[in-house]
């Protein structure tokens, strides 16, 4: 359950590539223009934020500078530009619309975007560039294409059933996939694909990352090239185990039903295997992966020799990770380091790591109870190379050659996120290398010589340019500014400021709030719209961008308030391991905190604070009522979670346990307990093909609060997956909670005086 923070089509902090003094306009609805924010604007084209290119990248030369833009009239719709990183000018290189073919996507193409959070997209989602920068993989409807910069576009691929996590080989001489749970291999000489696979088939998958690794461990791919093109290591998964839940798809029209292989808690994983092979099949070896089969394959990387495979061995309870080294000729592996879980608390999988040339790694790692940097050696030995009661967020890039790493942190404020450096040779001494009161994101091109770099604050959507090693801008790549022709600059003459501050949980932990009011009348009272998230892996209060839709909410009449809770990311081991075992008790005891700083403001009416939540935060909704009643005046739950046992294991147990060791924890945890204890009004909302939070989540607490004879409303969306959302859907889900809540919060006769 990465967080699924609204569900909806948010309008986020996004990226723009356009010259710096144009904007890209098209049609929208009139009332656009007249400077009142309308909740049809707020989900029409163009972005409000600007538009929302993604995926930036350097050619490997570097001059070109690629991106995904949304099309003007329909920003879910994306295609393949390119811009000339000298001139500025930019062009077009694959029109969606024109090269694809409509086809519809697979079932598994389906799940692999929705586990990637752009369930909602359309056209173009990615690409991959050849090793010498003069074509680009590009796939399309199911299909691949191979695009030249001059324009052409070569259909490599012509077969139902789609292809699965295309790349390009590290070297150029092929473009990999998977079709039909096999990996296949085709020259890109044009000669036909092979089978690099074939024992694919039924329950058997070979080169996909199976669901828990997509959903949970932000691992998207099921084979790895190694560098010189020698090997391909693949990972092969049975679900033959695995819980097969017989999940209804309800739509409009009809209802489908799938049997879908759904680990969850305290049930059965896949079983995981990994073998290499060469590009044509042969030579294949499988990998010692150790003696215990229940085991999770979290990473796996070449050393940039192509040498050694690097394999990251979690336990099942991600309180152990072992760092393999690999040989490629035999499969067998050795124990490089293992990190260790302290008590009450679970390892993170990172992605900050680097092998470098000389047989070192540079490794994230939580062992002083913060996210910070390190340096092994083959024989043993670690340096720290960053310290202090902060974050090291992302690894963003590293210069072997002048001993610099480049990563993002919250060092100068838990706000915020900037980039910063530290020498090698000069562990601990960090240098910050981009500007205060923005939060920032950044990635590096391969040469490590230049950075792309994404800044937003609460009054300016995402901003992005290219900088230099030292941080410094030496060009836009767009400014983005809120000038005439800004989609957002009709509207920027009622943007209303965003507030920050601090409370004191129970036990002294400080929490980060922000608000954002109407403009305050002398004497008058506001509802609140407290929205919170509450889960592991979240930061939501931060310096950054937060579009529109908060801005339309302050418009109706409610103040917009959040609140990080203990448990929630950034923070350190200490802050985050409240929650081991003990979900749904310090986030809403936070919560409340934050609802009774609300009560102390002269400008809140404390009998009007309404909360909202989506997927974790719609679970903490419920919790919210049944456990604090009398806090709030109503709630709005999105797609919940209300029984942890029939969530995944490798997030549920992460926090929770195994449910046969702790059954109490699990049932303490639930939310559909103590259903029946719920006295104030309450909007369930629930998309009818969930397949990441199951629609059953929602039945069964509908049911619950039936059988009790417990009023509620529900509200649920035929088709619908986690993301409730698109053209009319968004203003639908937002037009239902805002009736619901001027019904029940803002427009609610004033509760009787006591006598």
């Amino acid at each position: 359950m990465r967080a699924w923070l609204v569900g909806v089509a948010w309008a986020t902090a996004g990226l723009i590539v356009v010259n710096a003094d144009a904007q890209v306009r098209a049609p929208v609805a009139a009332d656009a223009d007249v400077g009142a924010l309308t909740l049809r604007r707020v989900f029409a084209s163009p972005d409000l934020s600007g538009a929302q290119p993604s995926e930036l990248r350097l050619s490997p030369d570097g001059s070109l500078l690629t991106f995904l833009r949304p099309r003007a009239d329909e920003k879910e719709r994306s295609d393949l530009w390119a811009r000339d990183t000298r001139t500025g000018a930019e062009r077009m290189l694959v029109d969606s619309k024109t090269v694809g073919s409509g086809a519809a996507l697979s079932e598994a193409e389906k799940m692999q975007r929705e586990r990637a959070r752009i369930g909602g997209a359309k056209g173009i989602v990615t690409y991959d560039f050849a090793p010498d920068g003069r074509s680009i993989l590009v796939p399309i409807d199911g299909d691949l294409y191979l695009a030249s910069l001059d324009g052409g576009v070569r259909r490599l691929t012509d077969r139902p059933g789609g292809q699965l996590n295309p790349v390009i080989s590290p070297k150029g001489a092929f473009v990999s996939f998977v079709r039909d749970q096999n990996v296949f291999v085709q020259p890109l000489d044009g000669r036909a694909a092979r089978a690099l696979t074939t024992a694919g088939g039924g329950t058997v998958h070979f080169g996909e990352a199976e669901f828990v690794a997509q959903e949970e461990m932000d691992r998207r791919t099921g084979y790895w090239w190694s560098p010189d093109e020698r090997y391909v290591a693949v990972e092969r998964f049975d679900e033959a185990p695995v819980h097969v839940a017989t999940r209804a798809s309800i739509g409009a029209t009809g209802t489908k039903t799938y049997d879908q292989r759904y680990p969850a808690a305290g049930t059965p994983n896949v079983l995981v295997e990994l073998h290499v092979m060469r590009p044509d099949g042969s030579g294949q070896v499988k990998v010692d992966l150790g003696a215990d089969p229940d085991i999770y394959l979290a990473r796996v990387d070449w050393t940039p020799d192509g040498t050694t495979l690097l394999v990251q061995r979690q336990s099942r309870d991600q309180k152990t990770l072992d760092m393999l080294a690999v040989d490629p000729t035999t499969g067998r592996s050795h124990v490089l380091f293992t990190e260790r879980a302290p008590a009450k608390s679970w390892l993170h999988l990172s992605d900050s790591y680097r092998p470098l040339g000389d047989g070192s790694l540079i490794w994230r790692s939580e062992r002083d109870g913060y996210g910070h940097l390190y340096r092994w050696r083959p024989d043993g030995r670690w340096t720290q190379l960053t310290e202090g009661p902060w974050v090291v967020t992302g690894l963003v890039g590293v210069d072997e050659r002048a001993g610099r790493l480049y990563f993002m942190a919250n060092k100068d404020d838990v706000l915020e996120q900037h980039l910063y450096a530290v020498d090698l040779a000069r562990p601990k001494i960090v240098t910050r290398l981009t500007e205060a009161g923005w939060t920032h994101a950044a990635t590096m091109d391969a040469a490590a010589s230049r950075f792309i770099v994404r800044r937003s604050n609460p009054a300016q959507p995402t901003q992005v340019y290219l900088a230099d090693t030292s941080g410094t801008r030496v060009a836009w790549i767009n400014e983005n500014a809120i000038r005439p022709g800004h989609p957002y600059h009709p509207f920027v003459a009622s943007h209303r400021p965003t507030q920050f501050g601090t409370i004191r949980a129970a036990d002294g932990s400080v929490l980060h709030w922000e608000m954002i009011t109407p403009p305050l009348e002398p004497g008058k009272r506001y509802p609140v719209f407290f929205q919170h998230y509450g889960g592991p892996g979240s930061q939501t209060v931060t310096r950054g961008w937060q579009g529109a839709l908060p801005q339309w909410l302050v418009d109706q009449g409610y103040i917009f308030f959040q609140i990080d809770n203990r448990g929630s990311p950034n923070r350190g081991r200490a802050f985050e391991n409240q929650i081991y075992h003990a979900i749904g008790t310090v986030e809403v005891a936070d919560q409340k905190a934050g609802a009774d700083y609300l009560k102390t403001l002269p400008f809140v009416d404390p009998a009007r604070i309404a909360t909202y939540g989506w997927s974790y935060g719609g679970y903490l909704s419920l919790k919210m009522l049944e456990k604090t009643p009398g806090v709030y005046a109503a709630a709005v739950a999105g797609a919940p979670v209300t029984d942890w046992q029939l969530y995944d294991t490798h997030y549920t147990e992460r926090y929770l346990g195994d449910p046969a060791k702790d059954p109490q924890g699990y049932a303490e945890s639930a939310a559909v307990t103590d259903a029946s204890k719920i006295r104030e009004p309450l909007l369930l909302i629930h998309g009818m093909a969930d397949d990441n939070v199951f629609f059953d989540n929602s039945t069964r607490f509908a049911a619950t609060m039936q059988g009790s004879d417990t009023p509620f409303e529900m509200m649920f969306y035929p088709g619908q997956t986690h993301r409730v959302g698109g053209p009319g859907i968004s203003e639908h889900l937002w037009r239902t909670i805002l009736d619901f809540l001027d019904r029940n919060v803002k427009n609610a006769p004033a509760p009787a005086a006591a006598h």
